[in-house]
């Protein structure tokens, strides 16, 4: 039987794609301790340093998620290799062989974005909604803290992109006012 987490998840805030994240895993992972089991907690931890599936069988939340980002991401490697005329078996991961045709659209559909930027906006906005697919019908055990995690990961991404876009912005103004003072 699974166990209910109710304390813990009650008290986190809401995320929502595209506002700045509450705080940052670290302190997600702080938040969680003496809460839930530390077998469970060592798991959170492990989520942001790999891509691969290191609880594969153990569960089904992660065994969801990482299948769907696996054939996500194969799948635009398949069409970014067809564009160049790349061999695209040097460069997907290993998977069952099927995927489902709605991965397949998405990749089209981000593919034909201009904009890189606006491309990876929209593939996070995909996963964003396949994690809300998965949370579906899980309150407070560790799979919606699973899903919790993957959704802090997307903000946290999008947080440092924006950052990052500021230190372009400070820097590029900051070489015009000194070429202007030489």
């Amino acid at each position: 039987m699974a166990q209910y987490y109710t304390y813990v998840i009650a008290s986190l805030p809401m995320l929502i794609f595209g506002a700045k994240p509450p705080f940052s895993y670290e302190r997600l992972l702080q938040l969680c301790e003496g809460f839930i089991p530390e077998k469970e907690r060592l798991v959170l931890a492990e989520i942001p340093h790999t891509d691969e599936h290191p609880y594969r069988g153990i569960h089904s939340t992660l065994d969801t998620w990482y299948e769907f980002d696996r054939d996500l991401r194969n799948e635009l490697v398949k069409i970014r290799a067809a564009r160049r005329k790349v061999d695209p078996l040097k460069y997907v991961r290993l998977d069952d062989g099927y995927v489902e045709p709605y991965i397949t659209h998405i990749a089209l559909h981000v593919c034909r974005n201009v904009s890189v930027l606006e491309a990876e906006k929209a593939l996070d906005q995909e996963r964003w909604d396949k994690l809300e697919e998965i949370a579906a019908g899980h309150f407070f055990d560790f799979d919606s803290l699973v899903v919790y995690a993957l959704k802090l990961l997307i903000l946290l991404r999008w947080e440092n992109i924006r950052l990052a876009e500021r230190g372009v912005l400070l820097d590029n103004t900051l070489k015009a006012v000194e070429a202007g003072l030489t």
